[in-house]
């Protein structure tokens, strides 16, 4: 592979490789993603459940538990780049990883252990290279070219969408007409396609250095700033770490004990993901909080610019986790919105309606990659520039913002749809488009925009590693999505909810357009304080 850099001020022409690679891995992963939830609804896995809402929850909870292992695994991924073997090597092993699962999924619809070792592998082979393709896309640029970098991440979003948009228009007509071995099948074929166009151009990347066994790293930064004694003075940022780890330590005890039948009557038996997730959620949020409290003990021992850039990384973690409730929206478009369209009337009956193709409510998700495709340029061409002639700047992080809010928005939208369903009337499921625009909008102002931001902000060394926390709030997204449904499951609240005369969906939907609208003012408040960074690598 090359390690020279892109001269001139030119594109890179490797780029091509990693987007025809984004292209076909992603029509791999949203064709098996989206058709999960109506393939798991109507399968024999769940079929000890009775059809309705136990078995719709059933599958949802299946689902956003994929979901979290997807973006969980991100930091397997980044550790292994930044410290062994590089991005490229990372990329293609996990590839590899990932084809298996796929193949998995088409061999055993019928057998839950095979299947779901299936999704495993995908969430594993998915989530070890979600990191690294964007940041790999980044490495081929550098001072001399970093301009074209913003058209690259926002033609890397466009392609990602392309693919999505035809896996989503298509997959759920496999599985309808050919199977769940074809259906599932087929993302197989591209993932492998994939993988072979990035092998294709491997002669040609530039090609990063990882960073080895790196003295000054993050977590090296981080350990020493929490172990570092100074005469006369207490560590309150230890105490605060290790009040952390302690707490997750109880998480996951309490989840042993419930396990065996022993755990305290006062304590829900969650399981083991969510008891997981909440434990790794305490050690990121008690540590970051006690490392920033004495990260200045790490100078001297650390260059300062390995300190400054682990108080970066911190800073950036906060965005992040104000982030986490856009994704508890988002997400639930492939789980929530399907269950609520397929409980809509398909106007088979209008002249306008396209018959031929759309026959199934899943399809409705191909309206998001789609509506990605045209936003993206809009908001390049028409929307930024007009906001900047009215003396309106949309920074990154003003677009994040409202990117969350009009998420919010949206699910409004959808609980107002299912009020009008709970009210016993026939609901066109062309109603759907418009919560859809809306979601789209808001994640192009925020998932497309923090694909440039995340890398920008990272310091070289941790820009795997950052990608990785930056998908990691996903994971949480889910599990915003899993307690929520876990929580429904209690009598009292199924009462309080019964109490505001709504159905427990509208109630939901009305739920998250709320977390969103609070967590949509928090980032506001923190943004405002939030320094920008700029880390490109010099020419």
């Amino acid at each position: 592979m090359s390690t020279t850099t892109a001269a001139g001020g030119r594109m890179p022409r490797q780029i091509s490789y990693i987007i025809g690679n984004e292209a076909c891995e992603r029509f791999s992963f949203y064709g098996m993603r989206n058709i999960l939830v109506p393939f798991l609804i109507s399968s024999i896995l769940l079929a000890y459940l009775p059809e309705g809402a136990e078995r719709d929850t059933a599958a949802k909870d299946i689902f956003h538990t994929f979901v979290i292992g997807v973006y969980f695994f991100p930091l397997l991924g980044g550790w292994l780049s930044d410290r062994y073997f590089g991005k490229y090597n990372t990329i293609l092993w996990f590839s590899l990883i990932y084809c298996a699962g796929h193949a998995c999924l088409a061999l055993f619809e019928n057998h839950a252990t095979g299947f779901y070792t299936g999704l495993f592998l995908i969430a594993l082979g998915s989530g070890g290279i979600k990191p690294l393709v964007v940041s790999f896309c980044g490495d081929q640029f550098d001072q001399s070219n970093k301009d074209k970098a913003k058209l690259v991440f926002d033609a890397f979003y466009w392609i990602i969408n392309f693919g999505s948009f035809f896996a989503s228009l298509l997959a759920p007509l496999f599985l309808r007409h050919w199977g769940p071995a074809v259906a599932f099948g087929i993302p197989g074929v591209l993932m492998f396609i994939a993988t072979f166009v990035f092998w294709l151009g491997r002669r040609h990347y530039v090609n990063v250095p990882p960073s080895g066994n790196d003295p000054h790293a993050f977590f090296e930064v981080v350990k020493t700033a929490l172990r570092t004694r100074r005469p006369g003075e207490a560590r309150p940022g230890y105490l605060v770490a290790m009040a952390g780890v302690v707490l997750a330590g109880l998480l996951l005890a309490l989840w042993a004990l419930s396990l065996l039948g022993a755990g305290p009557a006062w304590w829900p038996d969650f399981g083991f993901v969510i008891s997981a997730c909440l434990a790794l959620g305490v050690v990121i949020a008690f540590g970051g909080w006690g490392a920033s409290l004495q990260l200045d003990r790490a100078r001297g021992a650390h260059p300062d610019a390995a300190v400054d850039g682990v108080r970066a990384v911190l800073r950036i973690l906060i965005v992040f986790a104000l982030v986490t409730p856009f994704w508890s929206l988002f997400d639930q478009k492939a789980s929530t919105w399907i269950i609520q369209g397929r409980e809509m009337v398909i106007p088979h009956a209008e002249a306008w309606w396209p018959s031929w193709l759309i026959k199934d409510a899943a399809q409705m998700q191909a309206l998001n990659p789609l509506l990605v495709m045209l936003l993206i340029p809009f908001n390049n061409l028409v929307l930024y520039p007009l906001l900047r002639r009215l003396g309106w700047e949309p920074t990154a992080l003003r677009r994040m913002g409202w990117g969350i809010a009009i998420s919010g928005l949206s699910w409004i939208v959808a609980g107002a749809l299912q009020l009008w369903l709970d009210g016993g009337q026939q609901v066109s499921l062309t109603w759907q488009a418009l919560p859809y625009l809306l979601l789209t909008f808001g994640e192009v102002l925020v998932s497309a925009t923090a694909l440039e931001f995340a890398y920008s902000q990272a310091p070289h060394a941790m820009k795997g590693v950052i990608m990785a926390f930056w998908y990691l709030t996903s994971t949480f997204g889910s599990l915003w999505v899993l307690l929520t449904n876990f929580g429904i499951r209690n009598e009292l609240v199924l009462g309080r909810i019964a109490q505001t005369g709504l159905s427990e969906n509208a109630f939901l939907m009305f739920f998250f357009a709320g977390f969103a609208f609070v967590a949509a003012l928090a980032f506001a408040a923190y943004a405002r304080y939030y320094p920008m960074q700029d880390n490109y690598r010099a020419a």
